[in-house]
């Protein structure tokens, strides 16, 4: 199984806009690539404009938040290409595009990264932030996975919640379950 580090990936279409969305990064030799799904803004994006920057962040609200349709977190300018990083960023890598491998379900982007910068310490995650990457990871794949394994699954993830969530951690486990739980009410 290959590395997967689990980001906040901001890309820009052509006229500036930008997009944040959580995605698994998956590592080939120096290279990270990119696999969105079809169809997404951030495959559009990538299309458009070949770059990328990939933030670490231990805010896991913004995991969550960019899966149930909070995208409003603050940016600042990337240093070597034309797409901003989150400015809460424990680290981040600049990215471009160097080849495009196209797939019916997920193409993908092979980068380099064009520049990596360390902004705090990583002081390491705790049960809930852990359990609420997790859990966005199910939300992510709500259309695709039995509502049995949700739920079981989340049910699985809320004892860390319950036991270990601050403030930060509770709220996006709140947003997350209750798009769940709107998901299979509609």
């Amino acid at each position: 199984m290959p590395l997967i580090r689990e980001s906040i990936v901001t890309t820009a279409d052509r006229h500036g806009r930008i997009h944040i969305a959580p995605l698994g990064l998956i590592a080939e030799g120096n290279d990270w690539i990119i696999a969105p799904f079809r169809p997404s803004v951030t495959l559009d994006n990538l299309m458009e404009v070949p770059f990328a920057t990939a933030s670490h962040t231990d805010d896991v609200r913004v995991f969550a938040g960019a899966l149930t349709g909070r995208k409003d977190w603050p940016t600042t300018a990337s240093d070597t290409v034309p797409v901003p990083r989150l400015a809460n960023a424990l680290s981040h890598a600049e990215l471009a595009v160097t080849e495009v491998r196209d797939d019916p379900q997920r193409p993908r982007f092979r980068c380099r990264i064009a520049r990596l910068v360390s902004h705090k310490p990583f002081e390491g995650f705790n049960r809930a932030q852990a359990a609420v990457l997790e859990a966005a990871i199910l939300v992510s794949r709500l259309h695709l996975l039995p509502r049995e394994k949700i739920e079981r699954e989340l049910g699985y993830l809320s004892s860390a919640i319950d036991k270990t969530a601050g403030p930060r951690e509770a709220e996006a486990w709140g947003w997350l379950t209750d798009k769940v739980h709107a998901h299979f009410k509609g």
